[in-house]
């Protein structure tokens, strides 16, 4: 047999060896699938369920939960059936499916949560799977001091717009469901970024990412969670997402963001252009213990290209809160959005601050600021860079008057 020849041979070998092996893998998807596409059926089997489902990076039980959690928040109920079937075979309990269902009537709407009872309880007739019950659990004790920041941002916020919708994200949505035992605040936070990235939500995700890794779900199930989704919210959602969730992994990592590149919402800082860093790409991160007494949250930070020396952020106090002593080599100015605040200059008496109003801190004038006691406060900081440096902090407040009232 001539060289060419052998080749041939050897080819069709390998061609029939692999038709055999996809013969013999089993087939996932419906039957219809094979005949009207058989691409998909190949992509169905091969990569899937025959990598991504059985990559451990996500747990089984993990990938259902993200599988029904797109399915019903964009809602694809003739899928729901299917995966409620094998959510069940990989460990998820019929309480946890109800809580799931239950979860996403309020990020995704009312409608694909009723669609999605249906086509559950067709699998629960199936398996004889009696009514459920609620979990006898004691609710689940939040952070006190990030709830009190995330109450006090939604009400300074939403409030003054919409304030009922304000009222019933406060008491129902965060008060009450967030606080439900049938659910895990791990899982709960991991079906909330799900359903944000399905249904093309990318704005809100950096307080639930922060939220969800503060749960116990790692950077790599995060991600991972990403790439799953990519197969059942299509690969544009997925993409939308990544640079949300990169600024966020950053900042939890303390990196500074990369100075070859804008970041993800900000336009090209080439000279003579705009800079603008949107605020549904600004996560909120909490101030450091360090330099803060109670509850503060930054967000929108901001930093002027060479030879521009100006920097800044929004902050907002929670009732209460306030900063340590400091200074700024510069000087500082804050523009006060919304809620009531205090400032101070050492020395001077606790001035009220209210919306509209803008402070000037002198150069080196050793000051602090805040919230009022009983209502949050939030304002925008702008200080320059000199020699380096923007701010010197000292010791926390403890003594000043005028504190509580």
């Amino acid at each position: 047999m001539n060289s060419f020849a052998a080749s041939l041979a050897l080819s069709a070998l390998a061609t029939t060896a692999v038709a055999a092996e996809e013969t013999r893998r089993p087939r996932v998807a419906p039957e219809a699938v094979y005949q009207v596409a058989p691409g998909l059926g190949k992509f169905t089997n091969g990569v899937l369920f025959g990598e991504v489902w059985v990559r451990d990076t996500l747990k089984p039980r993990d990938r259902s939960l993200v599988t029904l959690a797109a399915l019903i928040a964009t809602g694809k109920t003739a899928e729901v059936g299917v995966h409620t079937a094998r959510a069940l075979d990989t460990g998820v309990t019929p309480v946890e499916i109800g809580e799931v269902i239950t979860h996403l009537a309020f990020y995704s709407g009312w409608p694909n949560a009723l669609s999605a009872v249906t086509e559950v309880q067709r699998v629960y007739v199936d398996r004889d799977i009696g009514p459920v019950d609620p979990s006898a659990a004691a609710r689940i004790e939040l952070s006190a001091a990030a709830e009190a920041a995330r109450s006090a941002t939604v009400t300074t916020t939403v409030g003054p717009t919409a304030p009922e919708l304000a009222d019933l994200t406060n008491r129902v949505l965060f008060g009450d469901l967030w606080r439900r035992s049938e659910l895990t605040p791990r899982d709960r936070s991991l079906i909330t970024i799900t359903a944000l990235i399905a249904i093309g939500q990318p704005e809100q995700l950096p307080f639930h990412a922060n939220r969800a890794m503060d749960s116990g779900l790692t950077r790599d199930e995060v991600a991972e969670t990403v790439a799953h989704l990519a197969f059942y919210a299509g690969w544009p959602r997925a993409f939308s997402a990544v640079p949300v969730l990169q600024r966020v992994f950053d900042q939890r990592a303390g990196a500074p963001a990369p100075s070859a590149a804008p970041a993800p919402g900000v336009s090209a800082a080439h000279a003579g252009e705009l800079k603008i860093v949107r605020a549904k790409d600004a996560p909120s991160v909490p101030g450091p213990d360090a330099y803060f007494t109670g509850n503060v949250r930054v967000s929108g930070n901001f930093k002027g290209n060479a030879p521009a020396r100006v920097s800044g952020a929004t902050v907002t106090f929670a009732p209460g809160a306030r900063t340590a002593w400091h200074t700024h080599p510069l000087g500082q100015t804050l523009f006060i959005i919304s809620g009531r605040g205090r400032v101070q200059k050492e020395g001077g008496p606790v001035e009220e601050v209210v919306p509209g109003d803008l402070v000037w801190i002198p150069p080196n004038v050793r000051h602090w600021h805040g919230a009022s006691a009983k209502q949050a406060m939030s304002h925008l900081a702008v200080a320059e860079e000199l020699d380096g440096k923007v701010v010197t902090w000292m010791e926390k407040v403890t003594d000043a008057k005028g504190l509580d009232e």
